[in-house]
């Protein structure tokens, strides 16, 4: 799962040199073919702060923000979430975050939250098999399984095409989505899911009643 902070640093992740040994030995352990590196799985592996596994067959569950959803000018609401020791639960409180709407919350407009959902659906069964997604108005959820593609190499895919045609849509230029993304990887058949039923409950949570812009309804309407 990565745990990295909202706000861009010029520093860089921060040096963790027990964990990139840890890494290295248990790497040893969980090794990943000769043809998945070509491809560019990445195995076992970190980004400063947490381990994280990017290999075939891996059900993965990511959730990646607007530039803006932790506004510079509002540091004093979550900045003192990072200093939480808990991984598990600075991730719970840093997307409690993201439900107070924060930011200009473009997703708000169908035509984007359309977009960005299509742009998930895509190449469903080709890259990657989709699970479940949810589009809140300033972050995203998926839930899928990697198969042929890198982990890294779908999500860049998604944020760059939706990006580009969200700012034409708007009428902007600059950043659309914030550069990092959170990851776990599903431990377990239950692992997988209560993050469902976190997906599907998110809008409720959040006080969008009557949000349509996640699997499970869009399914229902289909």
């Amino acid at each position: 799962m990565s745990d990295s902070s909202p706000s861009a640093s010029s520093n860089g992740p921060p040096h963790r040199p027990r964990l990139r040994e840890r890494i290295a030995l248990n790497r040893k352990y969980q090794p990943i073919s000769r043809e998945d590196q070509i491809a560019g799985f990445r195995g076992l592996h970190e980004r400063g702060y947490l381990p994280h596994r990017d290999a075939p067959g891996l059900t993965q569950f990511v959730t990646f923000r607007l530039a803006d959803a932790f506004p510079a000018e509002l540091r004093h609401e979550w900045e003192q979430l990072l200093t939480l020791e808990d991984h598990t639960e600075r991730r719970a409180q840093l997307e409690a975050y993201l439900d107070l709407g924060r930011g200009e919350c473009w997703l708000r407009d169908p035509r984007l939250a359309e977009l960005t959902a299509n742009a998930f659906k895509h190449f469903d069964g080709q890259r990657y098999r989709l699970i479940a997604w949810c589009v809140m108005p300033n972050h995203a959820h998926v839930l899928f399984e990697t198969t042929t593609t890198p982990m890294g190499e779908i999500i860049e895919s998604w944020k760059r095409f939706t990006s580009t045609h969200a700012n034409k849509l708007l009428g902007r230029r600059g950043p659309f989505w914030q550069e990092d993304y959170w990851d776990t990887f599903m431990r377990n058949s239950e692992h997988e899911s209560s993050t469902i039923h976190y997906m599907e409950n998110n809008p409720r949570k959040a006080g969008l009643e009557r949000w349509p812009w996640r699997s499970s309804i869009k399914t229902a309407m289909e």
